[in-house]
């Protein structure tokens, strides 16, 4: 069985199934090679949309992971 190859959309280096980063999302596949390729995708990404789309979608994004940031210290922290 041969392996299959994907082309990372940023720098265009192929890497074998099972490694990398694989997004779909509203019928788009997005292959990264590494995080930092990822990374960058991201960056370019955000600074290209609208302010108004970005300053609702990030606030609400900050919400949710700021809420279960603190969800997560109150399972773990010690009482005395």
């Amino acid at each position: 069985m041969a392996k299959r190859y994907y082309t990372c959309v940023v720098c265009g280096r192929k890497f074998p199934e099972g490694q990398g980063i694989i997004i779909e999302k509203a019928g788009v596949v997005l292959h990264f090679h590494s995080r930092k390729c990822a990374a960058k995708f991201l960056k370019l990404l955000i600074e290209r949309l609208d302010d108004n789309t970005a300053r609702k979608v990030l606030r609400a994004l900050v919400k949710e992971l700021s809420e279960a940031r603190r969800a997560r210290e109150e399972r773990v922290k010690k009482t005395i």
